[in-house]
């Protein structure tokens, strides 16, 4: 049974291949965390493949995948990116881009050759690389005073909290991550302590 705060993606940059009647469909999948990230990995594949006909892509973002986006690139519509965006839901992914490239050899695949093509271009890509699961966590900075230490350390201890950067003076100052299912248990254990400031930072 799939965690609460785990999602799966890909290792690592991957590429796939898929043939048909001389077309050729050359697929690149990506871990990616953002927008951005996408714009730029889709800005190097068109550089690189500039005198490619067709540069079609679907991408995943979020923890439950509810970010998403496909496109056709001009192939006929539903014949490209959903077969893509397919494959990323048939695994159960987030947080990845795949696009696929294509090189026309001549002949016409129809709509069903080509939905072929671009689900065997991808998922050929899944296939080479490692699918990992990752844990989502939440990560916070404590602000407290010196006498407070023995009392941050025991919890940061109890919970195997990694620390990320600290200061560590009169005024003290600690960055630490938690996993997502067990934040609020750890946050009201902090609150606990007497001066303590507990400030979130992000989640990743």
């Amino acid at each position: 049974m799939k965690d609460s705060d785990t999602y799966k993606t890909i290792l690592n940059h991957s590429e796939g291949l898929y043939k048909d009647k001389g077309s050729k469909f050359i697929a690149h999948a990506y871990p990616v965390k953002d927008e951005s990230e996408i714009t730029g990995h889709l800005n190097e594949i068109k550089k690189a493949y500039h005198d490619a006909r067709h540069h079609c892509y679907a991408w995943t973002l979020g923890f439950n995948a509810e970010h998403y986006k496909i496109n056709d690139d001009g192939e006929p519509s539903g014949t490209a990116g959903k077969p893509i965006h397919g494959q990323i839901r048939s695994f159960e992914l987030s947080n990845i881009l795949i696009v696929v490239v294509r090189y026309f050899g001549g002949t016409k695949l129809g709509v069903r050759g080509l939905i072929n093509a671009y689900k065997g271009a991808a998922m050929d890509a899944i296939n080479n690389t490692a699918i990992i699961t990752k844990t989502i966590r939440n990560h916070y900075r404590l602000f407290f005073p010196y006498q407070a230490m023995n009392d941050v350390m025991q919890t940061l201890k109890e919970y195997d909290l990694p620390q990320s950067a600290h200061q560590f003076d009169l005024d003290c100052r600690l960055d630490f991550s938690v996993r997502q299912k067990i934040t609020d248990e750890v946050v009201l254990k902090f609150e606990k302590i007497r001066d303590i400031r507990v400030d979130f930072l992000y989640t990743s």
